[in-house]
């Protein structure tokens, strides 16, 4: 191993983490504002290109990146058990997420698509409770619980109202479950190998099954799409499935995980805001109070470590930046 690897460097120049609140919480917004574009985007995408194409093929082109970075930058291999928890990370937010939100948004608007993007930050501070052992205080989950119901009523009755149960609301579901299962084991992990390595990792393994479901959807259909599309998907690609992660991931390994994933509250506001620009959905009153809501809650909910201290998650070690 050189003096250049990961597990020197992690020893000089780990992550900070409770001493540096405000860097946890200023990089998991960076994150958030990233993938704040996704929904829209992919919407605009699946107009003209095949949802399994759009889902495994932005994963296969984040791999050659991904895979171009680890190779220049001369990165130490994970070991042992360390690919175990890059696969749950790849199966959550490489394949998981990404191709059920595709198929998705071929039946549903984009604002119906942020009702369950709103309830990602509640669903991950779960899955990172149960993952890490956190404890955050009582207010954390007041806070959390409002913001959730906050950005939910606004998203579902900014998206026209839920309805009933469709096809789509299901797949959203189990696309949220996912990627809060794959944010959870990926801002763990992060401390382990750095936040961009933890995601290129987890991108490199997942990539033999996503170019082989690109393959079966280029035979199945060549892709065909206009300028915008393919501009869409090119983001989708490099950020939303790639340079994303290496803000949402440092700011979880500074922690606390808990308090950070609650900055997720302000993704659906952002997603619908840009749904209503780039694809001229109607944006009224209801977004202004709704969005003001939802981000005083995430505020409350990101502040409330202050008010008491929290126990440090039980995967905590020293990590590399």
């Amino acid at each position: 191993m050189s003096a250049q690897s990961s597990a020197i460097v992690s020893a000089r120049h780990p992550l900070p983490r409770s001493g540096a609140p405000v860097a946890g919480l200023a990089w998991g917004l960076l994150g958030v504002v990233a993938f704040s574009f996704t929904v829209p985007l992919t919407r605009v995408a699946v107009g003209g290109l095949d949802p399994l194409f759009i889902g495994a093929g932005r994963a296969v082109v984040a791999a050659l990146l991904a895979a171009g970075a680890l190779t220049l930058t001369r990165q130490a291999l994970p070991r042992g058990r360390q690919w175990l928890r890059l696969a749950v990370v790849a199966g959550g937010v490489v394949a998981g997420f990404p191709l059920l939100t595709s198929y998705a948004l071929t039946e549903v608007p984009a604002s119906h698509g942020a009702v369950v993007i709103a309830m990602l930050p509640a669903t991950t501070a779960v899955i990172i409770v149960l993952r890490t052992g956190e404890r955050p205080v009582r207010a954390f989950w007041v806070f959390a619980a409002l913001g959730a119901v906050a950005a939910v009523g606004f998203a579902v009755l900014q998206g026209g109202g839920a309805g009933h149960l469709q096809r789509a609301d299901l797949l959203l579901v189990l696309g949220v479950l996912a990627c809060a299962i794959g944010y959870a084991e990926g801002g763990a992990i992060s401390r382990e190998l750095g936040s961009w390595q933890a995601i290129s990792w987890a991108l490199v393994l997942a990539a033999p099954a996503m170019a082989a479901l690109t393959a079966v959807s280029v035979a199945r259909e060549q892709p065909s799409a206009t300028a915008t599309q393919w501009l869409c998907f090119a983001y989708l690609a490099c950020v939303s499935m790639f340079l994303g992660f290496f803000a949402w991931y440092r700011g979880l390994a500074i922690g606390p995980m808990a308090q950070v994933s609650q900055v997720q509250l302000a993704q659906p506001v952002l997603s619908i805001a840009w749904a209503g620009l780039l694809l001229g959905e109607q944006i009224g009153w209801l977004t202004v109070l709704g969005g003001l809501a939802v981000v005083a809650c995430a505020a409350g909910a990101s502040s409330s470590r202050r008010r008491a201290p929290v126990v440090p998650d039980r995967t905590a070690v020293k990590s590399p930046i």
